[in-house]
C-alpha cells in the first residue's frame, strides 16, 4: 500500500500545472467539466499510463534500475529543450 501511495502522490504532483491539465481546462470550458474529466481525461491519461506501465515493467525485467532512472533523466532534460525551442 505505501509504494501505490508513493506513485499515485508522485503523478498527482508531476501532472499538476502541466499541459495535461491545461489542455483539460480548456476542453472543460468548451464541453463541461463531466465530458472533459470522465470522456477525455480519465480515459486518455489512464491508456498513456497503461502504455508507460507496461512498457516500464518490460524494462524492469531488462535493465538496472540506475540505467532507467539515468535514462528517464535525459529524457526529460530533451522533451524539456524540444518544448524551449518550440518543437513539442
Amino acid at each position: 500500500m505505501e509504494n501505490l501511495l508513493a506513485v499515485f502522490v508522485s503523478i498527482f504532483l508531476a501532472e499538476l500545472g502541466d499541459k495535461t491539465q491545461l489542455t483539460t481546462i480548456a476542453f472543460a470550458s468548451k464541453y463541461g467539466w463531466k465530458t472533459a474529466f470522465l470522456g477525455g481525461a480519465i480515459l486518455g491519461l489512464a491508456a498513456v499510463n497503461l502504455i508507460g506501465a507496461l512498457i516500464g515493467d518490460k524494462i524492469g525485467d531488462v535493465l538496472p534500475i540506475e540505467v532507467i532512472h539515468k535514462g528517464a533523466g535525459v529524457l526529460f532534460i530533451v522533451f524539456g529543450i524540444l518544448m524551449l525551442l518550440g518543437k513539442m
